[in-house]
């Protein structure tokens, strides 16, 4: 028998914020990197055009994924997701590469630095709006299992600490006169964000392969079996995989074979109920079979 999960609840409100943050964040920085003319900001700022297109896709992947299943997709839309969070590592994969030219540029030909202090203060605020704004993708996230929220949130992370970096490095230029670090910093905020775009790709391919559960999860099944096993059922065959948002389960229940069919299916209908109310939005699906057939 096959029983689906109740709809998860759109998230789509939360990629409109990580939309708004995002244009925030690049007029603040795009206004700290005019003020100060520092390649740091600069780079800074096109990792918001970044999380701007990241969040664009979300939004696009996050309504998609909510459709209801029909005929042409009887396992709903959850996959789409993961086409969000892999163009979104994709994009900060190009940021790298444009905030590497332009760092390798400018350390060639270092310029000095103007009205550091009020840029900062700028670059400071935008740093606050995407803190806040990733910590609430994360929660979502989390609490929902939706991929695409948590690597907008990874993302917005990782600029956080970038911007912590860039603004520690410009503060130390503007001290040192060490007109070179300003490039540094910005090489240094490439490479970090190669290892963001690289893992959240990877988590995707993961996903589109139709990966099983986490160990965690599964742990919860098998305890939860383990209950059944003790008053005389037995299980095969259980099958995992994670799309988006929803988690598909199906198993063999092995059951007496002097069982009536009514009875066996109440048995797995309260199963399903049991490992539903472990895995959130699970779809799961059983067969019944005796359990003295050859080779259970």
């Amino acid at each position: 028998m096959n029983t689906a999960s109740t709809a998860p609840p759109s998230l789509t409100r939360y990629a409109w914020l990580s939309i708004a943050a995002a244009i925030a964040t690049i007029l603040l920085k795009g206004v700290a990197w005019q003020l100060t003319g520092s390649v740091g900001l600069l780079s800074d700022a096109i990792e918001s055009f970044v999380n701007l297109a990241g969040a664009m896709m979300a939004l696009w992947m996050l309504t998609l994924a909510a459709l209801p299943a029909d005929d042409d997709h009887a396992h709903g839309h959850g996959k789409a997701e993961y086409f969000s969070s892999a163009f979104e590592g994709f994009l900060i994969l190009l940021a790298a590469v444009s905030i590497g030219y332009t760092a390798i540029g400018r350390l060639l030909a270092p310029q000095p630095l103007e009205a550091v202090g009020l840029g900062l203060m700028v670059s400071v605020v935008a740093s606050v709006i995407n803190f806040a704004t990733a910590r609430i993708l994360l929660r979502v996230g989390k609490e929902h299992n939706s991929i695409t929220l948590e690597a907008d949130a990874h993302h917005l992370m990782t600029d956080v600490w970038t911007s912590v970096g860039v603004i520690g490095g410009v503060g130390l230029v503007w001290m040192t006169g060490w007109l070179w670090l300003d490039a540094a910093i910005a090489l240094l905020v490439a490479a970090n964000i190669v290892w963001t775009g690289f893992q959240l790709m990877s988590r995707s391919a993961a996903g589109l392969m139709d990966i099983s559960l986490p160990p965690e999860k599964l742990a919860l099944i098998e305890n939860l079996l383990a209950g059944y096993r003790a008053q005389g059922l037995d299980f095969k065959a259980l099958r995992t995989r994670q799309a988006g948002s929803r988690a598909f389960v199906t198993l063999n229940v092995l059951v007496p074979g002097d069982w009536t069919v009514q009875y066996g299916h109440d048995w797995a209908e309260r199963i399903e109920v049991d490992i539903r109310n472990a895995i959130q939005h699970a779809d799961i699906t059983t067969h019944l079979e005796p359990i003295e057939a050859p080779g259970k």
